[in-house]
């Protein structure tokens, strides 16, 4: 109903029909997934053939973003990442971490935070992340003697359980390939003649996030207040642990070394002219020829083929929507209502309005895609820099997630664990992610003032 309204009302002075065509059906795509109505495949693929059955789009447009490279990168990564939970290497990473800090309730939330930066470069998904660290930080609540439903300890589970949701959010904008909507946003990027590779997004990322890693377990300590501040024993039941299941096994080794492959290559991706997904298949094919991955485990992730559909489908509408003009026009709309003011403001205005707007969506990527152009659009035409404005809302994309329990489906897992209850998701969501916005703002736009010069 929604796209049909749009479709048949008056063509606003300045766009074309077949922007505003596409536009109503980009927009019906985005609503059915705010509101549930329908999932973010379902509602991808309807807008798609309705876009090219109606000659809205043409088909060569239609599916470009099929063969586009971004897309590749992260389907592929998608694979890669299920080899590391595969030969459980994310669990032993997981006590190794434990054993080290895990002395005091604080540490091991610390624990989280370390294991979860460390491998997230490797996953573009922080929805399956999480199903790494969920297990994680369930049983060093159950450790802590924190169980679900009693209120012995519930602070504390509580406390570790948010922990995780909190960690996702920023260890997702520290690396470009930590979270699938990161590479489509950089891809978007390119079109305001920014270039951002895999090295310029650590650098422009590692002042503010890296505070945020070392602050937030803090932050979150103080808010959660947990029953039990040591945890002594932690350590020694991690290392117990790993003497359990032994030396790391050969498929264990194989993907390690092809991990830390892999991210040294698109490190240095941007010096020696490296295409990124030509690294990603470059690791992919390892994992095959040494079977540490079969086609057996490819044929069994239906996920990944799903998630590759509804990327495409939205990246190419949202690309032919700007290439149509909408985006442009949007933007001289907002940039209208923004005018008065200076702009350094307007951009930080733009930020705190993107952050705001969250509320209204349940997916990061479609977020991503339906605004991150038309903020970045306005706050260039109001004198804002690019690339500072540019990073910020892509790290906002980020950390802005534990807004709601809904806000990403990162949360879930941790949302349903039975240690939080709904009122502690969303106060601590809306805290956690003012926090994070003062801290980007505070530290981040002066960093990237000075290393995008």
């Amino acid at each position: 109903m929604a796209a049909l309204a749009i479709w048949f009302s008056p063509v606003p002075e300045g766009l074309t029909v077949p922007a505003w065509h596409l536009f109503a059906l980009f927009f019906a795509a985005i609503f059915a997934v705010v509101v549930n109505a329908l999932p973010i495949l379902t509602a991808s693929v309807l807008a798609l053939a309705a876009a090219v059955l109606s000659r809205t789009l043409t088909p060569d447009k239609a599916y470009s973003g099929f063969a586009n490279g971004t897309i590749l990168l992260i389907v592929v990564a998608f694979l890669v990442a299920k080899a590391v939970i595969k030969c459980g290497l994310g669990e032993r990473i997981g006590h190794h971490a434990v054993s080290l800090f895990g002395r005091s309730t604080l540490g091991l939330s610390y624990s989280i935070f370390v294991v979860d930066a460390i491998i997230a470069p490797a996953f573009p998904s922080n929805t399956a992340r999480s199903g790494v660290l969920y297990p994680l930080a369930y049983s060093l609540a159950e450790g802590a003697g924190a169980t679900p439903g009693e209120e012995g300890r519930r602070r504390l589970g509580a406390f570790l359980m948010f922990s995780g949701i909190a960690s996702l959010s920023v260890s997702s904008a520290l690396w470009l390939t930590a979270m699938a909507a990161n590479p489509l946003g950089a891809a978007a990027a390119k079109t305001f003649g920014l270039d951002i590779s895999f090295g310029s997004w650590l650098i422009a990322a590692s002042v503010p996030t890296l505070a945020a890693m070392a602050l937030l377990p803090i932050f979150l300590y103080k808010l959660a207040a947990p029953e039990v501040k040591a945890t002594p024993e932690a350590p020694a039941a991690a290392r117990a642990a790993l003497k359990a299941l032994g030396p790391p096994s050969r498929d264990a080794k194989i993907v390690t070394v092809t991990f830390v492959g892999m991210v040294l290559l698109w490190a240095l991706g941007g010096v020696l002219k490296l295409d990124a997904t030509a690294v990603a298949f470059l690791g992919l094919g390892v994992l095959l020829a040494t079977g540490v991955m079969t086609l057996k485990d490819i044929a069994q992730e239906g996920d990944v083929l799903a998630t590759y559909i509804w990327f495409a489908v939205l990246y190419t509408l949202s690309s032919q929507l700007n290439e149509l003009g909408f985006m442009g026009f949007l933007g001289e709309r907002l940039a209208g209502r923004l005018a008065g003011f200076g702009g350094l403001t307007a951009g930080v205005l733009l930020v705190v309005a993107y952050v705001l707007l969250h509320y209204l969506f349940v997916s990061q990527t479609a977020h991503l895609m339906a605004l991150f152009a038309v903020f970045l659009g306005v706050g260039v035409k109001l004198g804002v820099p690019a690339a500072p404005l540019a990073f910020l809302l892509l790290f906002a994309t980020n950390f802005f997630s534990p807004l709601t329990p809904q806000a990403s489906s990162a949360n879930l897992l941790f949302a349903g664990s039975g240690y939080l209850t709904p009122g502690q998701l969303y106060r601590w969501g809306a805290i956690t992610t003012g926090f994070n916005l003062v801290l980007y703002l505070v530290l981040g736009l002066p960093w990237l003032l000075l290393v995008t010069r």
